[in-house]
């Protein structure tokens, strides 16, 4: 398995993966080292991570392969379709999974999602739309919503 780190706006982010696909994109706690040399088989991720991060890039072209369940693929796969700048509740996106009563277990598998941004799970919210639940921290939610927002804040000074 082939690694990277990058530096985000948001702290150090592991990508893993190989020639079969992306594995994991984890924000990291701690400052690392950027990687100075990127692997061939993950430069196109750390590429459409950084259009992403610099506004240029709003979906994303990349082979997945996380290591799930068949539940947590489904969950992860549903949350590969809300669009860019847009968010669901819990239970909107429980609902399009055809199982309401799920929500529980929908939220789990969101927040074991191990492809940060790449499978958008900062995008789902609670249904009073409170920023509810985010692995890596609420106010990553917060800038990455943000940075999503095609109706941005002016600054009046």
């Amino acid at each position: 398995m082939a690694e990277a780190l990058i530096k985000t706006p948001l702290g150090y982010a592991r990508i893993e993966g190989n020639e079969n696909g992306l594995a994991s994109i984890r924000v990291l706690e701690s400052n690392e080292n950027e990687s100075n040399l990127i692997p061939d088989v993950l430069e196109d991720a750390v590429y459409q991570l950084k259009e992403y991060f610099a506004g240029e890039r709003k979906t994303f072209n990349l082979i997945l392969r996380p290591e799930g369940t068949d539940f947590q693929k489904k969950v992860w796969l549903a949350l590969s379709n809300i669009p860019y700048g847009k968010t669901i509740s819990y239970w909107e996106l429980s609902k399009n999974l055809g199982n309401t009563k799920a929500i529980r277990a929908v939220a789990a598998a969101n927040g074991k999602n191990p492809l940060w941004i790449v499978v958008p799970c900062h995008r789902v919210i609670g249904s009073d739309g409170s920023l509810t639940g985010y692995a890596g921290g609420l106010h990553r939610k917060k800038w990455l919503l943000d940075h999503e927002n095609p109706y941005k804040q002016q600054k009046l000074f």
